[in-house]
């Protein structure tokens, strides 16, 4: 099955702004996190010189901005942003959709023991509207 999240080249960002829509300071609570992100944006090779970025079920583009921090293996955080029109609002309901896609794509990436499966159940639990229909 193919993902409906895709790994791209950096975009042009004129007349985009950055929105932030999901941060967290601890990847490192669980190493699998960590070598998914190394791996899956070359991060051994680039390091902090530029985020990374993925294209969305929507179309849109967010931006993966890889945190360091003293003593801690690199990255020890991550913040996303969607890139957006200057002056647009953002689509919150769109956000979340695509949210939910990209932590179903990390969950499939990061494999074992993370299952896509329980993320859809613990969001169905939630009733969080993002996961009652799971697209990929």
């Amino acid at each position: 099955m193919s993902s409906p999240v895709s790994v791209i080249d950096p975009p042009d960002v004129a007349g985009k702004r950055m929105a932030a829509v999901l941060a967290e300071d601890r990847i490192g609570h669980y190493a699998e996190f960590r070598a998914f992100f190394e791996r899956t944006f070359d991060l051994p090779r680039i390091g902090m010189s530029r985020p990374g970025y993925v294209a969305a079920p929507s179309g849109t583009i967010y931006q993966f901005v890889f945190i360091g921090r003293s003593g801690e293996p690199f990255p020890a955080g991550v913040e996303i942003n969607a890139l957006v029109d200057d002056l647009e609002p953002l689509d919150d309901a769109l956000v979340d959709t695509d949210l939910w896609a990209i932590l179903r794509w990390m969950i499939s990436g990061v494999g074992a023991p993370w299952s896509v499966q329980d993320l859809d159940a613990t969001g169905r639990l939630y009733r969080l509207a993002a996961a009652a229909d799971p697209k990929g």
